[in-house]
């Protein structure tokens, strides 16, 4: 089923509540905990969250449709070159196909805790990222919309 998600996302998406509650619902539900303190909404999230949060869609080849500030600063696109990013060059080539095996977890068990892996940034900086977690975005009505992670530590090669 398709969603507006699914849409090429406008910069709304950054504070959007809607795709904000989809992000911390989704996550609390599969998870079991808060993505973010009572308090904390879209803005805080996009602007002012020390820990990296990013999403992508449910197309053949993902696209990400949200990155946080935190994220844009570590794998250094800007909002615009984030969106138009497939999440497949996230990573270099060599480490794909373990990217593609956490997601395939992801897909077949709602979400995945302490994932780390290696990524690359838009300068060819290479980095680890450690005490990831990794769930399904789905909907109250039960439609996945995507996936979404959270990168809570990274450090260069």
């Amino acid at each position: 089923m398709t969603s507006h998600y699914d849409i090429p996302p406008c910069p709304a998406l950054r504070n959007d509540p809607d795709f904000f509650s989809l992000l911390t619902g989704s996550y609390a539900r599969i998870v079991g905990c808060p993505l973010v303190e009572d308090g904390q909404g879209p803005d805080w999230l996009y602007n002012d969250a020390p820990f990296v949060v990013l999403a992508h869609n449910t197309e053949p080849d993902p696209r990400f449709i949200y990155a946080n500030r935190t994220a844009q600063n570590c794998f250094e696109y800007s909002w615009d070159e984030f969106i138009a990013l497939p999440s497949r060059l996230s990573a270099e080539q060599p480490d794909r196909a373990e990217r593609q095996r956490l997601l395939d977890a992801v897909t077949r068990d709602g979400f995945v805790e302490n994932g780390r892996g290696v990524r690359i940034a838009k300068s060819g900086r290479r980095f680890w990222i450690e005490d990831v977690t990794v769930w399904q975005l789905i909907d109250e009505a039960g439609r996945r919309l995507g996936q979404a992670a959270k990168i809570s530590s990274w450090r260069d090669v």
